[in-house]
């Protein structure tokens, strides 16, 4: 046990990876931010179209299927503790509802408290000299679970960089698809599909492109999906494992949190296919299973019972999904009428990513807080490749969207 003195010094040895960080996480700034502007200005109406956050109330029928399994709970009958029988339906439906011509079989499947939590677990499998590689901008998560972790030198002020990490920039002039070849020397790469924060989604050949990249190089591709519900365009995959070979190559991580609206409830699921195998013929999903029995103690049953409610009536959860799409559309619009060039995402993503030129992220992320009193997300915080950018979330009620987008048009946002 490790000796605590009078101050509450510990001799503990500290991970010294923590000491890599370069700034903060990147979402408790904006809200710091946020904070600060509503304190100097308490006249002032301040609306968040940044932090992903769902906002929506959930369905009826999802709400109704947790209170009545809470409230079983406090039955003879209705009790269950772990491992609650209701995870195989659960996974048995997803299999049903999503991935029905995958070749995915139920115990590929890992049910947790969410996709962030496993992207986090993910960092187990693989010691720390594995090279990783991963597009920017990106979901701040993917950085810093790899620095953390040890994959990393030191940050570099002067880039927004890691020494040690592969970077991928994603920018117009590739129509934000990474470019592959610069990511052959790594054994891990991470990709967002739709993507978090472009809205950019990759077509059925630009994932054949990126599954056969990883064969050809043996990289195993960490694949997150979590905003795979808002495609609606044809030609573009919902799950990596629509890909011919995606099943020797590619685990996948996704959520009830923007499918269902289930940020706070808590509830995603990864797979990891038995096809994957280490060099040295073990399998990824082996390793996986006993990394997640190890560190968890499975989905909250309350969760689980409202994520097959959502699976079991995916028309009334879709309606809820239409209606962000709505709210995405409102934006869009208001920026053409503005006179924007530079839109992009939307389509097939709840997120904008709008291009302000001449300015830095964060000085455009101050104009819009200030003249329009409207939280968004500077793109730069995402990745040194989103500079210049910021991002605009559908996540709000509809109310202050539109409240939103007229003072977009009253200040002349951009001008």
């Amino acid at each position: 046990m490790a000796k605590r003195t009078a101050d509450g010094t510990i001799k503990t040895p500290r991970n010294e990876n923590f000491s890599k960080l370069g700034a903060g996480y990147l979402f408790p700034v904006v809200a710091k931010k946020r904070r600060e502007y509503a304190a100097a200005h308490p006249d002032k109406k301040v609306i968040s179209l940044g932090v992903g956050d769902t906002t929506h109330p959930l369905p009826g029928i999802v709400a109704n299927a947790m209170c009545v399994y809470a409230a079983g709970l406090g039955t003879k009958e209705g009790y269950s503790g772990y491992d609650p029988v209701i995870v195989e339906p659960v996974k048995k439906k997803l299999i049903e509802v999503f991935y029905k011509n995958c070749g995915l079989t139920d115990d590929e499947f890992f049910i947790s408290d969410g996709s962030k939590c496993d992207l986090s677990r993910f960092q187990t499998l693989w010691n720390e000299k594995a090279k990783v590689a991963i597009p920017s901008p990106a979901y701040p998560a993917y950085v810093d679970n790899t620095v953390i972790s040890g994959h990393t030198g030191s940050f570099i002020e002067k880039t927004g960089e890691y020494e040690g990490i592969t970077y991928m920039p994603c920018g117009e002039q590739n129509d934000f698809f990474p470019d592959l070849s610069k990511a052959k020397d790594v054994d891990i790469m991470y990709f967002c599909n739709p993507n978090n924060p472009t809205g950019a989604c990759a077509t059925k050949a630009q994932l054949e492109q990126l599954v056969k990249h990883c064969i050809d190089n043996q990289i195993l591709l960490v694949y997150d999906a979590a905003y795979a519900c808002y495609i609606r365009d044809a030609d573009k995959p919902k799950t990596i494992y629509e890909i011919e070979g995606a099943r020797k190559i590619a685990i996948e991580s996704n959520s009830f949190s923007k499918l269902a609206g289930f940020t706070g409830v808590r509830l995603g699921w990864s797979i990891v296919p038995k096809e994957i195998k280490y060099g040295n013929g073990k399998l990824v999903r082996d390793d996986y299973n006993r990394i997640f029995n190890t560190h968890f103690n499975g989905a909250p049953n309350v969760a689980l019972a409202g994520g097959l409610a959502c699976l079991e009536n995916m028309d009334v959860i879709m309606d809820v999904v239409k209606f962000y799409q709505e709210n995405t559309r409102i934006i869009i619009e208001t920026l053409k009428e503005l006179g924007f060039k530079g839109i992009y995402g939307g389509r097939n993503s709840p997120y904008v990513f709008v291009k302000f030129p001449g300015k830095g992220s964060w000085a455009a992320f101050d104009e819009i807080l200030q003249k329009a009193q409207v939280i968004t997300t500077p793109g730069v915080g995402f990745g040194p490749a989103g500079e210049g950018f910021v991002r605009i979330s559908s996540y709000g009620t509809r109310e202050n969207v539109v409240e939103a987008c007229r003072r977009f048009k009253e200040v002349k946002l951009g001008s």
